[in-house]
């Protein structure tokens, strides 16, 4: 009898072969506590132990500025590029954002030093288990009580508490949203239009105590990449603007002080054919047994109807299976894709999908009816591969 040939029973991507965070020794949750623990922060533990203790800290989170993309683009970004080998700590190597690379979930990580196992913030999309509807958590839509959805203290809560000066420099947009609230508040929010009245402010803020904790935000270079894609002139011209911001800021340092440049998340163009965006929209198969789809297209949400979570993981794993990891909701969790699966707090549970799916190529799950905004996107993250999951930690001493 002959054989089948490999094409016609394609193995599924091993759960085990996706290159999971460095939770707990280098990943975006680290980074406060780490710095925090060296401002003798109590309860804080130096999980990066490559960085040194200074007095004064400033973290410049860069919206969208993956170490792929940084380093392949010297020429845009020279005083950047001139730091790639001070990253973390003098290793020259980067850190991982956590799983999903997205921002809501990245941003909590920062703010709160957790896992999204812990924190709560699994992904762009998820189900609020009390009302079985989909939440957008970066736009925190439909509105939902912060505290109750992610009631742990954040790192600049704990830090003022402790005599530290915190403080976060950004946009007035932020300083009111649910999104800040139980990511980043905590000390005083100072808010500044343009980038350059931010690096200054920064300064000063950083300055304004013998230990102070500061925290700033850069958004467009994000919004290029999901606009025009990562190789696209606009994105080039962004990461120009953002390479002369942080050498204002830089060149502004306190005494005793260290600035570090990081990031939530890199970013990949996926290109707009039906091999590389395959539409929920128009798929029997991956809709059969759906109740809802959340997450994005790059790191999906599957919500089944009741009884059918069985059915819709073998459906996936048949269809996308050699394209994405495709896990249940225990073996995601199991596997520490959403943090140490001793750190899960089962409160988070029901607001993961019954099927969790994250790509591995340069492919989208999309939603052209569901989802239009985000369907046309150029720029995509979400997933664990390096070009999304790997951002610098630049750092600067003064």
């Amino acid at each position: 009898m002959m054989a089948y040939a490999a094409w016609d029973h394609p193995e599924p991507l091993a759960l085990g072969s996706a290159p999971l965070p460095e939770y707990g020794s280098g990943s975006l949750a680290d980074l406060l506590p780490t710095l925090a623990a060296g401002m003798a922060v109590p309860g804080m533990t130096a999980s990066i132990t490559e960085l040194t203790a200074a007095d004064r800290n400033c973290v410049f989170l860069i919206d969208g500025l993956g170490w792929e993309q940084l380093r392949a683009h010297p020429d845009e970004a020279p005083f950047l590029a001139s730091l790639l080998g001070s990253s973390r700590g003098g290793t020259g190597r980067p850190i991982t954002a956590g799983y999903p690379a997205t921002t809501a979930t990245s941003l909590a990580s920062v703010g709160t030093g957790l896992p999204p196992g812990a924190h709560g913030l699994p992904g762009y999309t998820v189900r609020n288990p009390a009302t079985g509807e989909l939440m957008n958590q970066l736009r925190w839509q439909p509105w939902t009580n912060p505290a109750a959805w992610q009631p742990y203290p954040t790192v600049f809560q704990l830090a003022q508490d402790a005599g530290v000066h915190a403080a976060q420099v950004s946009s007035p947009t932020f300083e009111h949203t649910p999104l800040t609230k139980v990511a980043l508040s905590g000390g005083t929010f100072h808010g500044r239009l343009t980038g350059e009245e931010r690096m200054d402010l920064a300064a000063e803020q950083l300055a304004a105590a013998d230990r102070s904790l500061v925290y700033t935000y850069y958004a467009e270079l994000d919004g290029a990449g999901h606009r025009y894609g990562v190789d696209s002139d606009t994105w080039r011209g962004q990461l120009m603007h953002v390479d002369r911001l942080v050498q204002r800021l830089a060149e502004q340092l306190p005494p005793r002080c260290a600035l570090y440049v990081t990031a939530d998340h890199g970013m990949l163009d996926v290109p707009f054919d039906e091999q590389h965006r395959i539409d929920f929209d128009e798929d029997w198969e991956l809709r059969a047994g759906v109740a809802l789809l959340g997450g994005e297209g790059r790191a999906r949400h599957v919500y089944a109807v009741p009884g059918a979570g069985n059915d819709v993981l073998t459906c996936w794993r048949e269809v996308l299976g050699e394209q994405f990891w495709v896990a249940s909701r225990d073996e995601a969790i199991a596997a520490g894709w959403f943090g140490p699966p001793d750190r899960f707090d089962e409160r988070v549970y029901d607001r993961i999908g019954d099927v969790v799916a994250a790509a591995h190529d340069d492919v989208l799950i999309i939603a052209s009816e569901r989802e239009p905004k985000e369907s046309a996107m150029v720029g995509n993250h979400g997933s664990m591969t390096p070009v999304e999951q790997l951002v610098p930690l630049l750092e600067v001493r003064s």
